[in-house]
């Protein structure tokens, strides 16, 4: 019927966008249950900024001279009360598509700064920022909040920044940088 037609016509053409510009899909019943778990995915990741279902884990920075323990960096987990432990590999894309990553990102910052004020005054800690978290005008604002709040000094945060982020455009990337 026209509306069954049309149902498998939007999972296909979902599909085919989700792949990439210029393809083309047909539609295959497998790829129903596809679509299903990823709208379950993006819902369950929704509720999940919600509830702050978020934990920040810390991997040791050592020197590699002196094998001494100088920082760490922040890791984001999302330990789902659902789905259990979900990957960043399978959470981050799905959050940066849905423009939650700069969420996740502000609430990864505000943790690892409230952490790292806890530590020993010559220890950094390491923050990642997503291409999407850079190319916002705030984030400037968002790192001045999260230390403000903290009382964290910002000689012992590092940012990590992707070269795809700043290679996207030069003006604003400036203007970002200059900022922080």
């Amino acid at each position: 019927d026209a509306e069954s037609l049309n149902q498998q016509v939007d999972v296909a053409l979902y599909h085919a966008k989700h792949e990439g510009r210029g393809r083309h899909s047909f539609f295959d019943p497998s790829l129903t249950e596809t679509l299903r778990e990823r709208r379950q995915l993006e819902q369950d990741l929704r509720r999940a900024c919600m509830r702050d279902e978020f934990e920040v884990h810390f991997q040791p920075v050592l020197d590699t001279k002196t094998r001494k323990f100088i920082g760490a960096e922040a890791l984001v987990r999302w330990k789902s009360a659902d789905r259990g432990e979900v990957p960043p590999t399978v959470f981050i894309p799905v959050a940066e598509e849905l423009g939650l990553v700069s969420h996740i990102g502000a609430l990864v910052l505000d943790k690892a700064c409230e952490q790292a004020v806890t530590w020993p005054e010559d220890i950094t800690v390491a923050v990642n920022v997503s291409p999407l978290q850079f190319s916002l005008a705030n984030l400037g604002h968002v790192v001045c909040t999260a230390l403000m709040q903290t009382g964290l000094s910002p000689n012992r945060l590092e940012l990590e920044i992707t070269e795809a982020a700043l290679l996207k455009d030069r003006k604003a990337t400036l203007i970002i940088l200059n900022q922080l």
